[in-house]
């Protein structure tokens, strides 16, 4: 337990020991905390990304440094974390504070530069925006909002939005989402019991239609009428 302490020196075996234990401290953290992708990142989440990554980095390069206080140090601020998400849910006056409601940056064609001032962001950001969908008009947009995640929602006004089977009274099927039946080689036994096929007549089936083997399949897929869909490695 040497590496766990600060010390003049450390053998790169500790080394090693001291960053597969920060790697898994860091991973159990993460997953309480239940982090979502950088681009999603409310303020809260943000904030404790940073510091974390910061306070375990310390100890990961200098060996004067023990692990314990970082490891403390983490627990505590995940405490905090939990508390925070807690009185977010409960406490609208402290949601609002921490992640405050999106700010209207076109409404009808007109560009609202006060809330642009707020977000801290300018009319090219707005643009480039628009560009990415597709967008070449600011007179065509109702409504675009900040989110508090620094993504920008844009709606379009009605005249402008494409046309839908809904606007032209066209009966559509149901959705359906293919279920993956095989995947790298090896049956889904849960779809598979689902499925009108047993191991037999599946293994049967793909030998008599595509005449390969299970293990030659990268993924096979099954639609709503149960027809096979492979794809070969």
């Amino acid at each position: 337990m040497d590496f766990f302490y600060g010390q003049e020196s450390l053998t790169a075996f500790q080394w090693a020991i001291r960053a597969i234990v920060a790697f898994f401290f860091l991973f159990f953290i993460v997953k309480i905390m239940g982090l979502r992708s950088i681009s999603q990142l409310r303020l809260l989440d943000f904030a404790m990304a940073l510091i974390i990554g910061n306070i375990i980095a310390h100890p990961l390069s200098d060996e004067g440094l023990g692990l314990e206080g970082s490891l403390i140090s983490m627990s505590v601020l995940v405490g905090l974390y939990l508390i925070g998400i807690y009185l977010m849910n409960k406490f609208i006056p402290f949601r609002e504070f921490v992640a405050p409601p999106p700010l209207t940056l076109v409404k009808n064609g007109e560009i609202n530069l006060k809330n642009l001032k707020k977000a801290r962001i300018s009319v090219d950001d707005v643009l480039s925006e628009m560009r990415k969908q597709s967008i070449e008009d600011v007179k065509k947009v109702a409504l675009a909002l900040w989110e508090p995640d620094g993504e920008i929602s844009i709606f379009l006004s009605p005249e402008h939005q494409p046309v839908t089977k809904s606007d032209l009274n066209i009966t559509s099927q149901p959705f359906s989402y293919p279920t993956t039946i095989i995947k790298e080689g090896k049956i889904n036994y849960e779809v598979l019991s689902n499925s009108p096929y047993n191991e037999e007549t599946l293994k049967n089936n793909i030998k008599t239609t595509y005449n390969v083997e299970i293990c030659e399949i990268l993924l096979a897929t099954l639609d709503q009428n149960n027809q096979l869909q492979i794809f070969l490695k």
